[in-house]
């Protein structure tokens, strides 16, 4: 198979993944329409807030795992193509990053979605583990600290980009379009997060561990 068809594929394969909104869904089974309360945004952070834990946790974990599941399936296929392992790298970061657009702007939801820090998450998990575990320890400082999840979600992106910039600098090893992913990444969740900035420089950006918001 052609090389560039196969890469446009596992883009597909990964949008369409990446697109199903299980914050939304959850919701409906609720009963209610998740995009009226709270932040009206349908990530894990507003299905905590607003539908409590027990099934807030949930989307957060099939969140990473949209992310996660279509780079484990289009390395799997990738190694099956004869000749192609030379775009393995390519591949798998074209499919993350297409699992988180369709995250962030959802077919379903006439394109508009998450702010994709789960599913980021998951893609990192799937291809670049160690920056994962550098965002994530950004995410925890920042989240203890501060108590902003917006803020620890936005500086994780930064993480992310930094220990890929250390990693690659120590082995002398640069994979630039993995890079140029970690730092696509941490725009993007800065560039959604932009109503959070707002309301954290104004004081009414909700800390973690208030109020459940009623539905």
């Amino acid at each position: 198979m052609n090389p560039i068809l196969a890469i446009l594929l596992c883009a597909a394969g990964g949008y369409v993944l990446g697109a199903t909104p299980f914050g939304y869904l959850a919701g409906k089974l609720k009963g209610i329409d998740i995009r009226q309360h709270g932040s009206g945004n349908i990530g894990a952070t507003n299905a905590i807030r607003v539908l409590g834990k027990s099934i807030g946790i949930p989307v957060f974990i099939l969140d990473l795992l949209k992310g996660w599941l279509p780079v484990w399936l289009a390395k799997v296929w990738w190694i099956t193509l004869p000749g192609a392992e030379t775009l393995l790298s390519t591949a798998a970061v074209v499919t993350g990053l297409a699992a988180v657009l369709g995250h962030m702007f959802t077919f379903w939801l006439n394109f508009k979605g998450g702010k994709g820090v789960a599913t980021a998450t998951g893609v990192l998990l799937g291809i670049a583990p160690v920056a994962m575990l550098g965002g994530l320890a950004v995410w925890l400082l920042f989240f203890f600290t501060m108590r902003y999840v917006s803020l620890a979600s936005m500086m994780a992106g930064v993480g992310v980009a930094l220990t890929m910039i250390v990693q690659m600098s120590r082995t002398g090893s640069w994979d630039w379009v993995m890079l140029g992913f970690g730092l696509l990444i941490m725009i993007l969740v800065i560039v959604r997060h932009t109503a959070n900035i707002r309301r954290i420089l104004s004081g009414t950006e909700p800390k973690a561990g208030g109020k459940k918001q009623p539905t």
